[in-house]
């Protein structure tokens, strides 16, 4: 052995003690607000959760393409068992195997509940934005395969999902519980409907036993006799232009706060007098249109002269990649001195909403313009074009109406300007 191979051993050795996992370096990894993962080796390594649950995570190319494997949650799945199971892996891709689907096809005899979301995973991905693809995936890592990944999912029964959905609750999260039941739900689903299961655990819980979800109703201000004084006082911001426009668009569009502050150019159509804004931004993962009255595509051509460049309407004045923030809109009232007890940035919503029914407008419109879920009034074939030519005269009433209240005759882009200036 040549003296250089011998140093190179060594040195080897010696990156492997200091950047390998071990027993202790794995209990005291502390979850952040972010998920993050740390490297053991070959492409094994442990992912942290921001709720402080650990996945074992396996990186590997096959016919040159990125593969990332679940291999179970620790310590479940001890670092040896990890490092054994990557090792076998590491076989197969030797034969020309992918281990994935090997998992998949060998599972099939008895899986675990592991093997079944991600069985669901990849039947919905295609069908569902990225944004919900992630979201679904994050809640499951961090609420569910912790607990029962490992688990066939034949031998989960009702009362081992009651008792972690209590679990939940018992923490206030009950927005996250909801969510994670149906993500739950939809798993078992999948698995009675592939034939691996004959019940579904999470069917037979009863809703009674789950503590409901606040309903949070937002302040707002429908007397027309104030609505005039609010819009007054939006006028009279003096802060950063985009925040000033954005101000001054959302009581005429009456989006929510994060599609508003959100708005690309990509999505204004001047010629058609449409915002369309895409499903990965919409809270339902649909596409919403928003019929422009004159006064606001009069706004968005004078923003349209000063913009800055860049994809976004309303941009950062620090990061033109990055947009202003549904805060910046929320901060910008309060320096007005409109208290959250009286208005708030999403408020526009429920003043729009509000009034539009007392001035007779037809609910189905103004429920498909507020882009809400399918309730009682809109049917579930969604359509984001339906009532369109209905919504673009509630829409230009709607700015007519407002300027009314202002005594305004009409939206001057030079006048706007000059209030900043």
């Amino acid at each position: 052995m040549t003296y250089s191979h011998f140093v190179g051993r060594i040195v080897s050795r010696f990156s492997d003690s200091v950047f390998m996992l071990t027993d202790l370096k794995l209990k005291n990894l502390k979850p952040k607000q972010k998920q993050y993962r740390v490297a053991d080796s070959h492409g094994l390594a442990i992912e942290i959760n921001p709720n402080g649950s650990k996945l074992w995570r396996h990186r590997y190319r096959y016919n040159n393409k990125a593969t990332m494997m679940s291999l179970g949650s620790y310590p479940m799945i001890s670092l040896l068992d990890a490092r054994q199971a990557r090792d076998i892996n590491k076989q197969m891709l030797k034969q020309g195997i992918n281990p994935k689907q090997e998992k998949m096809l060998s599972s099939s005899v008895n899986p675990t509940f592991l093997d079944m979301f991600n069985q669901w995973i990849d039947n919905n991905k295609d069908d569902w934005s990225n944004k919900t693809t992630k979201q679904a995936t994050q809640r499951a890592n961090n609420y569910l395969i912790p607990t029962l990944g490992n688990l066939p999912i034949e031998d989960i029964k009702s009362p081992d999902m009651r008792n972690l959905l209590l679990k939940i609750q018992d923490s206030g999260k009950l927005d996250m519980l909801r969510k994670v039941k149906g993500i739950a739900n939809g798993i078992f689903k999948y698995s009675v409907g592939m034939g691996v299961i004959s019940v579904n655990p999470v069917r037979d819980l009863p809703n009674d036993i789950f503590r409901k979800k606040p309903v949070k109703h937002y302040s707002t201000i429908v007397d027309p006799k104030k609505i005039a004084p609010l819009l007054d006082k939006l006028d009279q911001y003096r802060g950063t232009y985009e925040v000033k426009t954005a101000l001054n668009i959302a009581p005429h569009v009456f989006v929510r706060p994060n599609e508003l502050v959100g708005l690309m150019w990509s999505e204004i159509d001047f010629d058609e007098k449409l915002i369309r804004i895409s499903p990965e931004r919409m809270k339902m993962n649909r596409m919403h249109l928003i019929p422009m009255s004159k006064q606001v595509l009069n706004l968005f051509k004078e923003i349209s002269k000063y913009s800055r460049g860049g994809d976004y309407v309303f941009p950062s004045p620090r990061d033109i990649g990055k947009p202003i923030t549904p805060d910046s809109l929320r901060n910008a009232i309060r320096k007005l001195g409109i208290e959250k007890e009286e208005f708030t940035s999403h408020s526009f919503r429920s003043m729009a909403s509000t009034r539009l029914n007392e001035l007779g407008f037809k609910g189905d419109v103004i429920e498909m313009q507020l882009a809400h879920a399918e309730g009682n009034k809109i049917r579930g074939a969604y359509n984001h074009a339906e009532y369109l030519p209905e919504r673009k005269k509630m829409m230009q009433d709607w700015s007519n109406y407002l300027d009314k209240l202002q005594n305004k005759t009409s939206v001057s882009p030079s006048g706007l300007q000059q209030s900043l200036f």
